[in-house]
């Protein structure tokens, strides 16, 4: 690949990531005052149909774009790139009619089996967004596949701002002209149709041009619709499984939370609330999440040049710090939020409720951030049995498993199930994987060194709060405020810990620390302390 077209490739990448990092902080960050405005049941409202957006949006948005984009650039001219492009227009347009009809028809009967059917007209509502999804998924695939990311950031940000505007809007009227929670919920999940529409006119000069116009006359023989369509199904519906591996747990958790609590002996209003405070923990772990990947997201570019340049010495060096920096990240936002839960809680939900379910729903992140990482060098490597097998193995772990415990020990047993079905599917995705991307997580007694750290680091931040508290006295500590200096002590102490102790044990490589924020700067500092002790 050519120097100035791998700098392009670069920079478009970083592009996209960046914009998909702040789309990723705004969509966690605005259920937290939705959480605040409507409260426990109004949260449940919303959060029992957000996972058929969240599906229908990854579809869009990763999973089918990601697999257009490749089709694209399989191309050897402008013609074919277009035409390529207007079948695969088509084939979406099929698929997500047959989406849109279904949930249509069928908003009540799933309603019923989520447990309530007053949520009917809100995934009624929902479905118009599948309407747009083969315009926003084929215009961003295309660009994409020409290496030009500019459009499908541009379009991924205006898209999660209309949105999360319109959701804080319809709370804030909700509160104001004392809609209920379904009517609250019908016009929050509205943003959908509304935010797609807008993100799509970025793509309206490409659609009216490549979509819409009279079709040029072929310069190449391309796939026939029935190959298409059964790519579109294997390859494409294997990264859009890979994309919504979470989402799809939460919607596992639409169909059995609440039902289960039913018939564990909540009254249906109680189970409601129940079920909104158990979807406390999905912004706190998204956020978890963000923080987690986005650094060592900044590896896959050298990752995939390695690749291309065929350097496995260097391939594996590059996955080794993607998947340290990962490991650690996410170990330590993971053992942090679980120490400080009791005041993110009371800080940014107003109560203690839920704590121990928060405490276990937590430890998603760990695990989710590994599969990430680990689906990411997999993918590199066109390796894609593993991660099938793993997301299969992991989802029928949740099926199977959530309904009964969440019948016998609440939502702590809906927490315990998300956790264990993750842990299922890493489990799977490792053993899979060549024995070389396996050593990378048992080298040089890493992970040995990162649990005694993450414990020290936990007993010192839970230490700590207790002494706060017990300075303060029980009353003020549990005043919001109060609940928010401890958060922001613990997390300085935290960090300082974690750092400190880190540079201590060598956890890092120089390459590793360099990947971080500030890892530069302190890697300059430590070496000049040497300098002065020797």
């Amino acid at each position: 690949m050519p120097k100035d077209h791998l700098n392009t490739v670069f920079k478009g990448a970083l592009i996209l990531s960046i914009s998909s990092l702040v789309a990723k902080i705004l969509s966690a960050v605005y259920r937290i005052p939705l959480q605040n405005m409507v409260g426990n049941t109004g949260f449940y409202v919303y959060q029992q149909i957000y996972p058929l957006y969240g599906i229908g949006m990854t579809f869009a948005l990763n999973g089918f774009p990601n697999f257009i984009s490749k089709l694209v650039a399989e191309q050897p001219d402008e013609t074919s790139k277009s035409l390529i492009a207007r079948r695969a227009f088509h084939i979406l347009s099929g698929l997500s009619l047959v989406a849109f009809f279904g949930l249509q028809l069928g908003a009540t009967w799933i309603a019923a089996h989520m447990g309530d059917v007053n949520l009917a007209p809100i995934i009624s509502a929902v479905a118009w967004m599948f309407v747009f999804m083969p315009w926003l998924a084929t215009g961003r695939g295309y660009y994409q596949g020409k290496f030009l990311m500019g459009p499908t950031a541009v379009s991924q940000l205006i898209e999660q701002v209309v949105r999360v505007a319109i959701i804080i809007m319809a709370a804030y009227f909700s509160v104001r002209l004392g809609w209920d929670n379904y009517r609250m919920g019908t016009w929050a999940m509205s943003s959908a149709p509304l935010a797609a529409i807008c993100s799509s006119l970025i793509f309206t000069a490409f659609g009216l041009r490549y979509l819409l116009a009279p079709a040029p006359a072929p310069t190449h023989p391309l796939p026939s619709y029935r190959k298409l369509t059964k790519r579109f199904v294997i390859e494409g519906g294997t990264l859009c499984l890979v994309a919504a591996v979470v989402i799809l747990l939460q919607l596992v958790d639409s169909f059995t939370v609440m039902r289960g609590l039913v018939h564990q002996g909540q009254l249906p209003e109680v189970a409601k609330a129940l079920k909104g405070v158990y979807d406390r923990g999905q912004p706190l772990v998204q956020l978890g999440l963000v923080v987690a990947t986005a650094f060592s997201a900044t590896l896959l570019p050298a990752l995939t040049d390695a690749l291309a340049k065929r350097q496995p010495i260097e391939f594996k060096r590059q996955t080794q710090a993607m998947v340290h920096v990962s490991l650690a990240l996410s170990m330590a936002a993971t053992v942090g939020l679980v120490a400080l839960m009791p005041q993110i809680n009371r800080l940014l939900f107003g109560s203690l409720e839920g704590t121990t379910a928060l405490r276990i729903y937590i430890i998603s992140i760990l695990f989710a951030a590994l599969i990430t990482t680990y689906t990411s060098v997999l993918q590199s490597l066109n390796e894609y049995t593993a991660m099938i097998i793993g997301i299969i193995a992991g989802l029928a772990t949740k099926v199977l498993a959530n309904y009964i415990f969440v019948v016998h020990y609440g939502i702590n047993g809906a927490s315990a199930v998300t956790v264990l079905s993750l842990a299922v599917m890493f489990a799977v995705m490792w053993l899979g994987s060549p024995e070389d991307l396996q050593q990378v997580l048992l080298e040089s007694g890493y992970l040995i060194k990162l649990l005694a750290l993450s414990a020290v680091m936990g007993i010192v931040v839970i230490l700590s709060c207790h002494q706060i508290t017990a300075l303060v006295g029980p009353i003020l500590a549990n005043a919001r405020g109060m609940a928010g200096i401890i958060t922001v002590i613990g997390v300085l102490i935290g960090v300082l810990v974690f750092v400190a102790g880190a540079v201590y044990a060598r956890l890092f490589t120089i390459r590793e620390w360099l990947v971080l924020p500030y890892g530069k700067r302190l890697i300059k500092a430590v070496a000049k302390g040497k300098e002065h002790h020797s």
